[in-house]
């Protein structure tokens, strides 16, 4: 496992856009929320471009992504949003570059496909964090002060299980310690058959979503257990799985989904954990050491950042 170094003052952050478009608003706040940290900032050529679904072209997202990911000066690279996009560049990532010069890359959602290559294909922790264009919810929010926490100290972070989070029902007492892994759950189903699926043997499962059906949970879930993921792994931090409702009254809610598939797993299982697409979210590392605890209801995670 390697580490990107800690953020501090003067240093070069790039915005770059992998996946789905942003509003030029949600730039200039971003900007200027980074530039209050004391952070320099670099706006990719297509950070704020258009293309059908994306950003940019394949090619013009990669550019950017790559331009960032190889430049000795950038030391951290933040995602703008997630959305869709990133599936389509991942196997093209300059990942010699990651080995050769770590540094901080913080996204989620459809950057759960990055997180995921960076650490097959080179070993990186990653923050599991806000896309940057989140960033206009203002520094006092919750979601802003944990991600600079999370880039600018090599502390480790705790993340307690609350009951105003709707998956706060789903449980298994226990305690467990491994390496945590994944994101958004769509994404990791999406990586199945590809040379970036997790190996999950001594690991923590993170889990999020957000607007998929209770049935497709499920179908995804069960995808996961069909190609062997839970083989080995030490317990599951389930995150947020925002407006995953359907309209038919005679379908189970997303939480009765993710008892009977997560429950079933014969490891600990805590819920609650603001992690993902709800009103705020705590960013915390990828591929780094974690312990969950049922008892106390936590999820502590090692720094991403050395």
């Amino acid at each position: 496992m390697i580490r990107g170094s800690r953020l501090g003052e003067g240093d070069l952050v790039a915005l770059v856009s992998p996946s789905g478009a942003s509003e030029a608003g949600r730039v200039a706040a971003t900007v200027a929320a980074l530039e209050g940290w004391g952070l320099r900032v670099r706006l990719g050529v297509h950070a704020g471009g258009r293309h059908a679904f994306f950003a940019g072209t394949d090619d013009e997202r990669l550019a950017d992504l790559n331009d960032a990911l190889r430049d000795p000066a950038v030391r951290g690279v933040f995602c703008m949003r997630g959305g869709y996009g990133m599936q389509r560049i991942v196997d093209r990532v300059d990942f010699a570059a990651v080995r050769a010069d770590p540094k901080v890359v913080m996204g989620f959602s459809d950057i759960t496909a990055l997180h995921a290559a960076l650490w097959r294909e080179a070993g990186l922790a990653t923050v599991h964090g806000p896309t940057a264009g989140q960033f206009d919810r203002g520094p006092a929010s919750l979601t802003v002060r944990a991600a600079r926490r999370a880039v600018t100290l090599s502390e480790p972070v705790t993340v307690t299980a609350t009951a105003a989070e709707p998956t706060h029902a789903v449980r298994v007492e226990g305690a467990a310690t491994g390496t945590l892994l994944g994101g958004n759950l769509t994404m990791l189903a999406s990586t199945v058959g590809t040379p970036h699926a997790l190996d999950l043997s001594g690991a923590i499962l993170l889990l999020e979503d957000v607007e998929e059906e209770p049935y497709r949970v499920d179908r995804m879930l069960v995808q996961l257990k069909r190609a062997g993921w839970p083989a080995g792994l030490r317990g599951v931090a389930v995150g947020q799985f925002t407006d995953c409702v359907d309209t038919n009254p005679h379908y189970p809610p997303v939480l009765d989904v993710l008892r009977e598939q997560l429950t079933t797993l014969g490891v600990p299982v805590l819920g609650g954990l603001p992690l993902g697409h709800g009103p705020e979210q705590i960013a915390v590392g990828l591929g780094v050491p974690a312990h969950l605890d049922t008892a106390a209801g936590t999820l502590v995670v090692e720094p991403a950042v050395k």
